[in-house]
């Protein structure tokens, strides 16, 4: 392969793609959507298949993109079209980057307004407003704040300049920078919920049972689906992510050991992340099985009936916006990173131009809560919101994911891979069958029951 300008632009440290990419990883599907979707599905049974496909379909997939980017030394687009080109292989393999990259986008479009919300609760939380507040107000609250497209906008624009300055400031002053302040804030804020949750609601045996007592009655088909989804949406695959972070990645990484490092992170602060809501939530006498407004209403609802109600729900949300932030940036990351290869433009001026698209788009997702959620703003039944999320985790991701995987299995060849990843025989020929045969078998599944 020939060079380009990313590769002066690698991580200074071995340390720092972890960061980043474990950053990438670690966002409201872990502190918002895990919990809720364990809750949903009784548990440990689902925990356990869980576990099980971050092993064998997400870990596979997580090296497979990373290697790729890592090659190519390319932002997603141009590092498929070249690789393809590299092989021989039909230069129409481009468009898996360009998937990827308006993935990114569009799932930022909508997951901004969402971390908007967790910005605006941090505020209110530090601000003592939920204190003592009864149930039905909190719930009130939370329908006011979404029917108000005026603050929803706000806090849109708000959490969407934020993303906007790490990453205008380039690899090492945004991202690394960012990430090395963020992360280590993020993981000792959850290990101070941890603790709370251990010392506090009297409930956390319950919650560890709950968590890693498997009850097989409670598994279901749609279960299993949801867990194979979970590991995909929370390793953040199909959406070229983490092939632009390999594009910045040192050759003396290990990739298997960065990435299961990557995963293994990842799990955990999941993990952490159940064993810190369950307690609470079962000591204020509610359901795991909340669904989405676990968060939002539900952990808010117990907030304002503990002592020290207001720091310790200040805490959790602003540790959901530091997650959702570094999510965030690694969204921006593709497309920014295409367009200075592309046109030669200048880190700041890219960021602006991708920003402003994601936050313009983000407008009709702030529009769906209130102004265009009637009936004949709707395109079957959705919502322009609900179209954005529906697309993209159930169509755009999976069918991304699948094609990576079947590139690099099938069309990379078994050499190229092999030396790239720098595994044994033994480990190649494990990761090869997982990445060709199991991973798009599994994800045509999930594509299947998504249709």
């Amino acid at each position: 392969m020939s060079t380009s300008n990313q590769e002066n632009q690698t991580w200074k440290s071995k340390g720092t793609f972890l960061l980043a990419a474990a950053g990438s990883a670690i966002g409201l599907g872990n502190l918002w959507r895990f919990p809720y979707i364990t809750g949903e599905n009784g548990g440990g049974a689902f925990i356990l298949v869980y576990l099980l496909c971050v092993l064998m379909l997400g870990l596979p997939l997580l090296m497979a993109e990373v290697s790729l980017g890592r090659y190519s030394r390319r932002s997603p687009i141009t590092a498929m079209g070249s690789l393809a080109r590299h092989i021989g292989a039909s230069r129409s393999w481009a468009g898996v980057g360009i998937m990827g990259v308006l993935t990114g986008v569009m799932i930022l479009s909508f997951y901004s307004v969402i971390a908007g919300w967790a910005m605006s609760y941090t505020y209110e939380s530090f601000a003592g407003t939920f204190t003592g507040m009864p149930a039905d107000e909190i719930g009130k609250f939370f329908s006011n704040m979404i029917a108000d497209p005026v603050t929803l906008t706000i806090w849109h624009t708000v959490f969407m300049l934020a993303s906007g300055i790490i990453v205008g400031r380039g690899i090492h002053k945004g991202l690394e920078s960012g990430l090395k302040i963020m992360m280590p804030a993020l993981f000792i804020l959850m290990l101070l919920m941890l603790l709370y949750a251990i010392t506090q609601t009297g409930q956390f045996g319950r919650a560890v049972e709950f968590m890693f007592k498997p009850d097989f009655s409670e598994l279901s088909v749609n279960s299993i689906i949801a867990a194979m989804g979970q590991a995909f949406f929370t390793l953040s695959l199909g959406m070229c992510t983490m092939m632009t972070y390999g594009a910045y990645m040192p050759k003396e990484n290990s990739i298997p050991v960065t990435c299961l490092s990557v995963a293994g992170l990842d799990t955990l602060i999941a993990i952490i992340a159940g064993l810190s809501i369950f307690p609470i939530v079962f000591a204020f006498g509610m359901e795991a099985s909340a669904g989405p407004g676990l968060l939002f209403i539900s952990m808010t609802t117990a907030f304002s009936q503990m002592s020290f109600g207001a720091i310790v729900g200040g805490l959790f949300f602003l540790l959901v916006t530091i997650a959702a932030l570094s999510s965030a940036i690694s969204l921006m990351e593709p497309a920014v990173a295409w367009l200075q290869e592309r046109f030669g433009m200048s880190r700041a001026g890219a960021t602006v131009i991708v920003g402003a698209l994601i936050w313009f788009v983000g407008l009709g997702c702030v529009l769906s809560f209130n102004l265009w959620s009637g009936e004949e703003y709707k395109l079957f039944g959705k919502t322009f919101f609900d179209i954005l999320d529906y697309l993209t985790a159930n169509l755009m991701l999976p069918l991304g994911g699948m094609l990576v995987a079947i590139f690099a299995g099938w069309k990379m060849g078994r050499n190229k891979m092999m030396k790239e990843l720098g595994l044994s025989t033994t480990l190649f020929n494990l990761w090869m069958p997982l990445t060709r045969i199991f991973a798009p078998a599994a994800v045509l599944v999930i594509l299947f029951t998504s249709l």
